[in-house]
């Protein structure tokens, strides 16, 4: 049976081809979502960008028919927009008037009233209070997600593989192990475990075209002088020291080292062993808690407290601390901007991103969780010849109010570049900050 889905403001924001994704349906769009959505319009923002593409998309539509009564779309559905004269029951209104108007047209759809021969009717709003509102109202009410993932499913990068004791020597022994599992994916790493002693393991990753699992690779200095702690940030290290892979996806909670990794694998690659050009590293601006207003200066001096995190890391990796820093001048001239003045790193915010082609560099864009899956679509699109791309993230600590733990672009891309050969992927879960650090991820 045909449904109605009438589309709430915030879907739109979040995907501006929303209303083209319910096939042979019919789309609903309340006049006041398009009066909420021309505010945005101005933004130079992701939000920005969708309000407008909005705009000329139920322009053309436009074009088409009255949209009153309802314009077919190629997939077969009908996009309409409605004006309602139904009022909500006093006891449901609130202070906001434009979700009162979007609930009573709503309202007007699901009572027959408004509606296209009486099939059902189904509000769709990324606003989980209103959702409960429509719910005590009698509405049916759904989530929208193109790409909506259980963050707790998501792919880990590592194959877990239960063997045979003699197996596991065999592996050690000969440097490579036959699978007899065909199911695994690119780049994909090994956990081999002993199934009658739990001790008795070995790390590896896995070779599909010759179906076998291999050793990692060998990192004589490590990268840039630090070495991996624990066998996860082993398959970190091996995926971004890996030059045929050009996407990496490093997800991981606060302290399990994915940033410090990537800075250390692109100094690395671009100082010592020369692979590309410039190490560029850039990070979306959200505050954590309230905003201080603007800030004062040219704009290096306004990036610099949004910067400061990936300072903190340079320095950390040049054998500096911020003490030391302030205390003898520029330390001898080993610091951040010793590298930035000699062209061999960039640090930038992603706003200015947009149109850049990025060729032969080592990118990574830190707190990708807070990016929505077109804005890191535009990122990696971005990369030119002999570029290669790290996202890194957690998805449990976003800031950005339009994504969550399961639609945000690092979980997309790293579903969609699952079975990429040119892509790898590993969840980090084991803090190596502090005990300190360790123990407040866990506990609070």
């Amino acid at each position: 049976m045909t449904k109605t889905f009438v589309l709430d403001t915030n879907v739109l924001l979040h995907d501006a081809r929303a209303m083209f994704a319910f096939d042979d349906n019919v789309v609903v769009i309340p006049i006041y979502v398009i009066e909420e959505i021309d505010n945005f319009k101005k933004d130079l923002s992701e939000l920005g960008r969708n309000a407008r593409e909005i705009a000329r998309a139920l322009d053309a539509l436009r074009d088409e028919g009255d949209l009153s009564v309802g314009v077919p779309t190629n997939g077969g559905g009908l996009v309409r927009v409605a004006i309602t004269t139904r009022q909500l029951p006093p006891e449901y209104y609130t202070d906001h008037k434009t979700d009162n108007q979007i609930l009573a047209t709503d309202l007007q759809c699901h009572e027959g009233h408004d509606n296209v021969d009486g099939n059902a009717v189904i509000f769709v709003t990324k606003d989980v209070n209103l959702r409960i509102r429509a719910a005590a109202l009698g509405l049916t009410v759904a989530d929208y997600d193109a790409e909506k993932t259980d963050i707790n499913e998501l792919y880990t990068g590592v194959a877990d593989i239960e063997l045979a004791g003699e197996d596991i020597d065999t592996f050690y022994k000969d440097g490579a192990l036959a699978l007899t599992d065909p199911y695994y994916f690119p780049n994909q790493f090994a956990f081999l475990k002993d199934v009658n002693n739990p001790s008795h393991t070995a790390i590896g990753k896995i070779n599909l075209e010759n179906q076998t699992v291999e050793p990692l690779t060998k990192m004589k200095d490590g990268l840039w002088g630090i070495r991996p702690r624990n066998r996860e940030q082993s398959y970190a290290a091996d995926v971004l020291m890996n030059d045929a892979i050009k996407l990496v996806t490093l997800v991981g909670k606060a302290g399990t080292g994915k940033t410090l990794m990537a800075i250390a694998a692109g100094l690395q690659k671009v100082t010592e062993e020369h692979a590309y050009q410039r190490l560029l590293i850039a990070r979306p601006i959200f505050p954590l808690g309230r905003d201080i207003g603007f800030l004062p200066g040219d704009i290096d001096e306004k990036l610099s407290p949004w910067m400061q995190p990936i300072f903190d890391n340079v320095e950390f990796l040049m054998g500096l601390s911020r003490s030391e820093r302030r205390g003898n001048g520029n330390a001898g001239g080993r610091s951040y901007q010793e590298l930035i003045d000699l062209g061999v790193l960039e640090i930038e915010p992603l706003t200015y991103i947009r149109g850049r082609s990025i060729p032969n560099q080592f990118l990574i864009v830190d707190e990708a969780q807070n990016l929505t899956p077109h804005e890191v679509k535009t990122i990696v699109s971005r990369a030119g010849d002999n570029t290669k791309v790290v996202l890194t993230g957690d998805p449990y600590q976003i800031d950005n109010p339009y994504v969550d733990a399961t639609n945000n672009g690092l979980v997309h891309a790293v579903n969609r570049f699952q079975q990429e050969r040119i892509a790898g992927h590993v969840i980090l879960t084991k803090g190596e900050r502090s005990e300190l650090a360790e123990l407040a991820t866990n506990l609070l």
